[in-house]
């Protein structure tokens, strides 16, 4: 592809070396200089551990026919260079062209908010799928292409796999593309040059405080993908946004979108909502309420944050014109997703599940979940990943030990951290008069998840909460093997053989 065919799909370009007459060949595009090969566009992003720019003399001694730059202390003498307002969103937009736009040959739905992405980018794919189209998956568990499923290290893949992906999924013959899109991939770009056609909020509430600084400023790269739905875009498919009318940023993220939206929620200005919940240790049903007309929902899900995940996926669905008879098939034969209040499937007399939440919100409406069925006491085995958001610390803290009847505060992912100074922060919102519950510390997971079914009666509920689906625990710089299901599931039939063998 000629450079000048290629460049005329970014706006993002501000200049360019005399030198550079546009009808060079570009053989590939990396931003990896030690992936360059002759012909190749090398394009200088500055990371957080290193700096492209400092790699261009390298990219250029092994055949790069020209560099994107966005510093202008590099535009110089025998450098071919582009110069970029953003090197990463020039990125995401000439890899997406170089592959051909894959984006604008599917319907493309993103999901962004803080809790909740990865259940509803998976409602919605089971819909779709219950209804005979091919979906492409991308978030936080994995990538799917029809049941291709792909390992994943992000939620939302960086640009060169991003556009790979998106090119495999239009060669496979997906009808749509549904993806997880996190606030990081929305500051750093990583999904420029992606058409939307829907753009679905779920909810914001305090997250990643360390990457944004500010709510003010997670907000907003949170908003990107809802003012960036383009109703002059490429495709001719309708655009709208889907909004959680419960939040209360909805206005705001309303008042940015140049597309139709429509809104969803429990609140009665909600287009699409439910009504007549009721919730059991069965699962949930209400009543879907919608343009003067009504359906019976059923899921074998729990908990209210379910009703919201279950109403954004169906709104999606019915934007997308897709039967009420489907939908509620699809919804009710769905299973729970992965480490999202998954239980751990062993006969015993108490219940143990395995969550994600990871934040306060996330948290407190998992805990909340388990009482509206506990006949019990309710464990709540939880800490906090190390170097991330510290100020979520003590809010989790105090919510467990509000919220449950025990409490064992013990390690995440801790990274380079030490796992007693990440308790002393969570610890530090369990000293009021509020709290309720028999606080223990315990900085070796694998010994809270054993204290915690060692000390569970009949009827009890253990919650196990941070981890979720992830099969590893970081520690320092290395992944070690840790299931919090299967760690669980270990200490149960051993709790209970030993039982037996009393008896």
């Amino acid at each position: 592809m000629k450079l000048e065919a290629l460049t005329s799909n970014t706006d993002d370009i501000i200049g360019r070396c005399p030198d550079i007459d546009g009808q060079q060949e570009i053989m590939g595009i990396v931003s990896d200089s030690r992936k360059v090969k002759e012909g190749y566009l090398f394009v200088a992003v500055k990371g957080e551990a290193a700096d492209g720019h400092d790699y261009i003399k390298q990219a250029l001694r092994q055949g790069a026919a020209a560099v994107v730059i966005e510093d202008p202390a590099y535009c110089r003498e025998g450098v071919p260079w582009l110069l970029a307002g953003s090197s990463r969103k020039v990125l995401g937009e000439l890899l997406q062209a170089f592959l051909d736009d894959p984006s604008l040959k599917m319907r493309v739905i993103g999901v962004t908010g803080t809790n909740g992405k990865t259940t509803v980018t998976n409602m919605i794919a089971h819909i779709l799928e219950a209804n005979g189209k091919k979906v492409g998956l991308m978030g936080t568990i994995h990538n799917r292409i029809g049941q291709k499923v792909l390992p994943g290290s992000l939620t939302t893949p960086d640009c060169p796999e991003l556009a790979g992906l998106f090119s495999e999924m239009a060669e496979s013959g997906m009808d749509y593309v549904v993806m997880e899109v996190s606030s990081h991939a929305l500051a750093q770009n990583r999904v420029a040059g992606v058409e939307f056609d829907l753009g679905v909020f779920t909810n914001l509430t305090q997250d990643h405080l360390d990457f944004h600084g500010t709510m003010e400023e997670y907000l907003a790269q949170k908003s990107r993908l809802f003012s960036g739905l383009d109703p002059m875009g490429k495709k001719s498919d309708k655009k709208m946004a889907i909004l959680n009318r419960d939040d209360p940023v909805c206005d705001e993220l309303s008042d940015l979108c140049r597309v139709p939206f429509i809104t969803y929620g429990l609140d009665p200005r909600s287009m699409v909502r439910a009504e007549d919940i009721r919730l059991s240790s069965q699962g949930i049903q209400y009543e879907l309420t919608y343009l003067r007309k009504s359906f019976p929902v059923r899921m074998q899900l729990h908990g209210q944050f379910n009703v919201y995940n279950s109403l954004a996926a169906i709104t999606v669905a019915l934007v997308e014109g897709i039967p009420a008879e489907t939908i509620q098939q699809a919804l009710e034969n769905m299973k729970p997703v992965p480490g999202r209040f998954q239980r751990v499937e062993v006969d015993a007399p108490f219940s143990v599940f395995v969550d994600y939440s990871h934040t306060p919100d996330s948290l407190k409406n998992c805990i909340i979940t388990a009482r509206e069925f506990c006949m019990g006491r309710i464990i709540t085995v939880f800490g906090a990943g190390g170097h991330r958001d510290r100020t979520k610390r003590p809010l989790m803290g105090g919510i467990a030990a509000r919220l449950s009847d025990i409490c064992i505060i013990t390690s995440d992912n801790p990274r380079d951290e030490r796992p007693e100074d990440i308790i002393d922060d969570i610890m530090q919102g369990v000293r009021d008069d509020k709290v309720k519950a028999a606080v223990f510390r315990e900085p070796d997971r694998h010994q809270a998840i054993g204290m915690a079914i060692g000390m569970a009666l009949p009827a009890d509920v253990i919650l196990i909460c941070g981890k979720g689906h992830e099969d590893y625990q970081i520690i320092g710089a290395e992944k070690h093997h840790f299931d919090d299901r299967e760690e669980a599931e270990a200490f149960i039939r051993s709790k209970l053989s030993k039982v037996q063998i009393k008896e």
